[in-house]
This record gives C-alpha cells, structure tokens and sequence, in this order.
C-alpha cells in the first residue's frame, strides 16, 4: 500500500487475462494445474498473473508487476542469475 505506482485494479486484471498469454505452464503444480499469463496494464505496463483455471471459474492466485531484473526484456523469460 505504500508504493501506489505499484498497485494493480481489478480492470488491469481483467484486460491482462483477456488479452495476455500464458507464458509458463505449471500443469504438475501439487496445488493443481496453474499457468503464469503476462498482460499488459495502464500505460503498457507489464503484469504477471498466476492463475488456476477451474471448471467452472479462473482462480486469480496473484498478480504482480514483474521486476525488470528478473525477467526479459519482453518479461517472457527469466533470466537466469
């Protein structure tokens, strides 16, 4: 709550699923089968959102704006340290 620059809304959410793409696929996951989607927020910021896709809904696990250091350029890959 005190970095506003890096809160995320609901809106963002919704238009990152909607027109992401799942970057990482996690099908072995032990808490069921999960998938990263990279999207994009205001401004054409980068966010990442792990989610768990249901039978009859998509769980929202966490959705956070990927730190620069960690990801490629395109925030598609990690980077390896």
């Amino acid at each position: 709550m005190s970095r506003p620059d890096r809160m995320i809304t609901t809106t963002e959410v919704r238009s990152a699923i909607e027109n992401g793409e799942v970057i990482e696929d996690y099908p072995e996951d032990s808490r069921g089968h999960s998938c990263l989607v990279l999207g994009k927020g205001y401004n054409g910021r980068p966010i990442h959102i792990v989610c768990s896709p249901q039978d009859e809904f998509l769980a929202i696990i966490t959705a956070y704006i990927p730190d620069p250091n960690e990801w490629s350029k395109d925030y598609k890959v990690r980077v390896k340290k």
